[in-house]
C-alpha cells in the first residue's frame, strides 16, 4: 500500500431537527465514475441517487445520549453503499459513523479534491488478514477521535460511550469481529455475509450477529463454522433465501432500479430484511436513546427495556476526514 500518511473519510449520520440542512449527496462524481468503471452504466449515475439525510442539519438536543454504530463496507465498496442501513439506524436514535478505509475502495474523495483508489482489490486473498486487522485499528482510531474530550465531530457529546456497536459487509463484517477482540469498547457486532480472515482462535463473549446469503449456511464456509464455536456470548446466525453477497447493501436496490437485478429476492425486500434484523439486534443489546439499559455484570448481556415504541427521526450526515487539525472540522458541501 502507499506509504504516505493515512487519512480516513468518515460520514456521521445522526438524529436531527426537521427542516434544517441541505440534501446530502450519495457519492461524488469521481466516486461514482470509479465505482461504475467497467460496467454499462453511465459514470455519473450514482451522483443522482437521492438520500434521506441532510448535510449540516441541526442535531436533536435533549437529555438522552445516543448509542454509536460504526459501519465498515466491503472491499472495493465505499461507505456510501451502506447508506440505507445508516439512515435507518439514525432515524431510530443512533449515531452512525461510516468509515472509508483508504486504498480499499474503488474511489474515495477527499475534501481537497484528492481521490484515492483501491490498491488491494485485484488480489486481496494474500492480504485479507492484514486488511481485517488494519480495519480494526482504523475503527479504534475513529473511536478515539469521536469519544475524545474534544471530539473530532462537533456533536460528539451526544454519543453514549457505554453503548457502541460495529456492523460491516463482507470483509467489513469480518473486521467487526476483529475489532471486538481487540477493542472492548465495542459491545456488539454484526457481520453481513463476510468470510472471517481468519476464524478467531479465542472466544468472544459479547453479542454477535451473522447474516448470510442463501449459500452461506452451516458447512458452506469453514470460517463461519469455526467462528460460531468461538462465540460465547449471545450469538445469532441468519440465512436469507433468494439473496447474493451484495444483497445486504444499497447495490441490491440500485441494481433493481437500473433494470439489472442481482438476485431473485428483490433489492427492496433484501434491504428491508437487513435493516429489520440489524435494528432488532442492536435494540436488544444496546437499546436506543428511548430505551433504558441496566448495567450488565461481567460476562452477561446488557438488559434493555423500553416503554415507548421506536420513533423515526430525520437523519443527517456530515462527511469528515480524520485526522483533524486541532479544532478544525471539515464538511463537504
Amino acid at each position: 500500500m502507499p506509504a504516505e500518511r493515512r487519512e480516513l473519510m468518515v460520514s456521521i449520520w445522526y438524529p436531527a431537527q426537521r427542516a434544517t440542512g441541505r440534501p446530502a449527496p450519495y457519492m461524488t462524481a469521481a466516486e461514482s465514475r470509479l465505482t461504475l468503471q467497467g460496467t454499462a452504466f453511465p459514470p455519473e449515475a450514482l451522483t443522482t441517487v437521492v438520500t434521506h439525510a441532510r448535510d449540516d442539519a441541526a442535531p436533536q438536543r435533549g437529555r438522552h445520549r445516543f448509542p454509536l454504530v460504526v459501519l465498515s463496507p466491503g472491499l472495493g465498496s465505499s461507505r456510501a453503499t451502506l447508506t440505507g442501513l445508516a439512515e435507518e439506524l439514525a432515524s431510530r436514535g443512533y449515531v452512525v459513523a461510516g468509515i472509508d478505509h483508504t486504498y480499499e475502495a474503488a474511489g474515495i474523495s477527499f475534501a481537497d479534491g484528492r481521490v484515492a483508489t483501491c490498491s488491494v482489490c485485484e488480489d486481496p486473498a494474500p492480504v485479507a488478514a492484514k486488511i481485517t486487522s488494519g480495519r480494526a485499528r482504523d475503527v479504534s482510531f475513529v473511536l478515539d477521535r469521536l469519544l475524545a474530550r474534544h471530539s473530532a465531530w462537533s456533536g460528539g457529546e451526544a454519543i453514549d460511550p457505554a453503548r457502541i456497536a460495529m456492523a460491516g459487509h463482507s470483509i467489513g463484517g469480518a473486521s467487526a469481529l476483529a475489532t471486538m477482540l481487540t477493542d472492548h469498547r465495542v459491545d456488539a457486532g454484526v457481520n453481513l455475509d463476510g468470510s472471517f480472515h481468519p476464524a478467531p482462535t479465542r472466544p468472544l463473549r459479547r453479542p454477535f450477529l451473522m447474516v448470510g446469503n442463501q449459500d452461506h449456511g452451516p458447512g458452506s464456509d469453514p470460517s463461519w463454522t469455526g467462528t460460531w464455536t468461538q462465540l460465547r456470548g449471545a450469538r445469532h446466525w441468519l440465512g436469507v433465501t433468494g439473496t447474493v453477497h451484495n444483497s445486504f447493501t444499497d447495490l441490491a436496490v440500485l441494481s433493481d432500479q437500473a433494470g439489472a437485478p442481482i438476485s431473485t429476492n428483490s433489492g427492496a425486500r433484501a434491504g428491508q430484511i437487513t435493516r429489520a434484523y440489524v435494528t432488532a439486534f442492536l435494540e436488544k443489546y444496546l437499546g436506543t436513546a428511548l430505551n433504558h439499559c441496566s448495567p450488565a455484570p461481567p460476562g452477561s448481556t446488557r438488559k434493555c427495556a423500553s416503554s415507548l415504541p421506536p420513533r423515526r427521526r430525520r437523519a443527517r450526515r456530515r462527511r469528515e476526514a480524520v485526522p483533524f487539525r486541532p479544532g478544525f472540522g471539515l464538511a463537504l458541501l
